[in-house]
Formats: C-alpha cells, structure tokens, sequence
C-alpha cells in the first residue's frame, strides 16, 4: 500500500514537472524545456490513444457480455 503511494506521489511529481515545462517553453525557455515540454506532450498523447483504445475494447466486451 505504501509503496502505491509512493509510486502514484512520484508519477504526480512527474507530470506536474512536465507541465511545467509545456508552460515554460510556451514562453519561449531554453532549448532543453522545449524537448522536455516535447517529450511530454507526445506522452500524453499515447497515454490518450492508449485509454480511447482500451475504452472502445471494454465497451464491445461488455455489449456482448449483455
């Protein structure tokens, strides 16, 4: 259980770091915020396609479950 919470504070850390440099970088940062702004912006968008195409699997299993 303790370890899950240290895992999800570390994960929450991460991603309010990366926002952080998607804003800086919106600014106009240095070269080095503008990969990392990158890396998580492309991040979130597998994170996105991977929960649109989980989501579309679990509702055709669950309309023929029904």
């Amino acid at each position: 259980m303790t370890m899950m919470v240290l895992l999800l504070g570390i994960a929450v850390l991460i991603a309010a770091a990366g926002l952080g440099a998607v804003i800086w970088a919106a600014r106009g940062g240095p070269r080095w915020v503008r990969g990392v702004a990158k890396a998580t912006t492309v991040a979130a968008e597998i994170a996105a396609s991977a929960a649109k195409s989980g989501g579309r699997r679990g509702s055709g299993s669950n309309s023929a479950d029904a």
